[in-house]
C-alpha cells in the first residue's frame, strides 16, 4: 500500500469557492452553512473464515437466513468478464475512491479478501491531501469505524469487478463538505481516476440553502471539471428509501447532481448451487416491503434504496422535463443478498467476513464496471448517463444491456415512495447491468473472457 500525504493545493482549497453557477431550482440568499456527508454501510458478522470461504449462497440462506455473494457469483450473475483482450478486466485503468478517515487495515483486508476468493493481489494507493487523521476508536458503530467499513467495502468491491484496475483511495480528514470537496478536487486535479466513486451522501432536505449552498456549488464546479476531463462519477442513491430519513421523498446528494450517475439498489436472486451462477430475478431493495423482503425477513428491515426527485437540480436533457430524478441505474444492495467483505481493524474477537449491503455497494460496483468499459473501448467516457439513457431508448439494446426491475417500491418509513415499473423508475433507474451486453454495445471489438483467474 502506497501512502501519499501532501499539503492542500490551490485547487483543493478556497479557490473553487469563486466559481459560481446557476442552479435552476434554487432561490434565496447564498448559504455557507456546513454540509456533512454520511455513510451507512449495513453489515452483519459472518464468522472468522480467513482461509477459504466455504459457503454457497444457498448454504448461507439455510444457515444464516441471508445469501452470501462472492466475486464469482457477482461476475456470473451480471455477466462481468474476468478478462478483456487477454488482460485482467480493468487493466490499464484507474478507479478513484473518495472516503473520510480511511481504514488502518485497508491493504491487509484486501489481501485476505484476495487470498480467500482467489483474486490476483494488488496494491492500493492511498492519498491524504490534508494529512492523515489518527484512527480511533476501533469500535463498530463509531463514526470512524463506519467510514472504515465503507472504505473496505469500496476497495474490495472495485477489485472484485475490475481486478486489473489501479485503485487510488483519496481520504478526506473528515466527512464535512469542505474536506470531502478537497479530496475530490485533489483526485480530479491529479487525474487519479478514469472513474470516481462516492459512496456517501446528504439528504437534500438537510442542505441549508439547497442549491445556494456554497459547498454544493463548489462540488458542482469540481464535478463539471471532472467530466470535462473524461472522468465518470458515481454516487449512492441512499439506504433509507425515497425519504432518506425524512417524511417526504427527497433525493440524496451528490447523487442528485446531473454530472453524477446515481446508483440505486436491488435484491438480486441467482440460480446455481456451486458454480455457473445465473441471474434469476431482481426486485427493488426494500426490507420494509413484506412482499419483497427476502428469505422470511429474518432480521427485520435494514433499509431500502433511495430514489426521488431533486429539489435542487432541474432535469438534464436525457431525463423527462421537470426536476432531476434519482436513481439512474441499480445494482445488488441488500444485506439479505449480501456481498462478503473482510474487516480486520475491529480486534481479534471481531475481525472476519461480514454480510454487507447498501447502495454504497452499488456505486463502486458501477465504477468498476465502467473501468472495464474504459479498458474495452480504449478511452474515457466522462458523463456516462446520456449514453446509458440512449441505450435504454432503443428497445433492442435495452433488453440486451439492462435487467429491467419492475417489482417493488422504495416507500420506507417515515416517507412514501415510488414503485418500480417497465423502463425507467426512480428506485432502480434504468435497471441493473448486463455487462456483457453493455460492452458488446459500447465496445463491440473487445474480446471478453469469463474464466476466473
Amino acid at each position: 500500500m502506497r501512502y501519499v500525504t501532501k499539503a492542500k493545493t490551490a485547487l483543493a482549497t478556497g479557490a473553487l469557492l469563486a466559481v459560481a453557477f446557476a442552479v435552476p431550482a434554487a432561490g434565496g440568499a447564498t448559504s455557507s452553512s456546513g454540509l456533512t456527508y454520511q455513510v451507512s454501510p449495513i453489515a452483519l458478522p459472518a464468522g472468522h473464515t480467513v482461509n477459504g470461504f466455504p459457503y454457497t449462497p444457498n448454504q448461507c440462506i439455510h444457515q444464516f437466513g441471508l445469501a452470501c455473494y462472492t466475486p464469482v457469483v457477482l461476475h456470473d450473475a451480471y455477466q462481468v468478464p474476468w478478462s478483456i483482450n487477454g488482460s485482467l478486466a480493468g487493466s490499464g485503468t484507474q478507479v478513484a475512491i473518495i472516503d473520510a478517515y480511511g481504514s488502518p487495515t485497508v491493504q491487509q483486508d484486501l489481501n485476505v479478501y484476495d487470498t480467500t476468493f482467489g483474486l490476483p493481489a494488488t496494491t492500493v494507493n492511498v492519498y491524504y491531501p490534508e494529512g492523515q487523521v489518527p484512527f480511533n476508536p476501533i469500535v463498530r458503530g463509531s463514526l470512524q469505524a463506519g467510514w472504515a467499513e465503507e472504505t473496505s467495502l469500496d476497495v474490495q468491491t472495485v477489485h472484485d469487478l475490475a481486478p486489473g484496475a489501479t485503485i487510488n483511495l483519496i481520504i478526506a480528514n473528515s466527512p464535512s463538505g469542505n474536506d470531502i470537496n478537497n479530496a475530490i478536487a485533489y483526485a480530479v486535479s491529479h487525474n487519479l481516476g478514469d472513474v470516481l466513486s462516492m459512496s456517501f451522501g446528504a439528504p437534500e432536505a438537510a442542505i441549508a440553502g439547497g442549491g445556494n449552498n456554497l459547498q454544493v456549488q463548489q462540488a458542482h464546479a469540481i464535478f463539471q471539471q471532472a467530466t470535462s476531463q473524461g472522468i465518470t462519477l458515481f454516487a449512492s442513491s441512499g439506504d433509507s428509501g425515497a425519504g432518506n430519513g425524512y417524511t417526504s421523498p427527497n433525493a440524496l446528494y451528490p447523487a442528485s447532481d446531473p454530472q453524477v450517475v446515481a446508483t440505486g439498489g436491488t435484491d438480486l436472486f441467482v440460480s446455481g448451487s456451486t458454480s455457473n451462477y445465473t441471474w434469476k430475478s431482481e426486485t427493488v431493495w426494500n426490507d420494509a416491503n413484506a412482499a419483497t423482503c427476502p428469505f422470511g425477513c429474518t432480521y427485520g428491515p435494514f433499509g431500502a434504496t433511495g430514489g426521488a426527485p431533486s429539489s435542487i437540480f432541474s432535469a438534464p436533457s436525457w431525463q423527462t422535463p421537470g426536476m432531476r430524478t434519482t436513481s439512474d441505474v441499480a445494482f445488488n444492495a441488500s444485506v439479505y443478498t449480501a456481498t462478503m467483505i473482510y474487516l480486520g481493524f475491529l480486534g481479534a474477537a471481531n475481525n472476519g467476513f461480514y454480510f454487507f449491503g447498501g447502495t454504497s455497494e452499488a456505486a463502486p460496483s458501477w465504477a468498476a464496471i465502467t473501468a472495464d468499459l474504459v479498458q474495452a473501448s480504449g478511452g474515457r467516457w466522462g458523463q456516462l448517463a446520456p449514453t446509458l439513457y440512449a441505450i435504454a431508448a432503443n428497445r433492442k439494446t435495452y433488453a440486451q444491456d439492462f435487467h429491467d426491475i419492475t417489482v417493488g417500491n422504495n416507500a420506507y418509513p417515515p416517507s412514501t415512495g415510488f414503485s418500480a415499473g417497465r423502463g425507467y423508475d426512480l428506485p432502480t433507474g434504468l435497471g441493473s447491468p448486463i455487462v456483457s451486453g453493455l460492452l458488446a454495445t459500447l465496445a463491440p471489438s473487445a474480446q471478453l473472457g469469463y474464466t476466473a483467474p
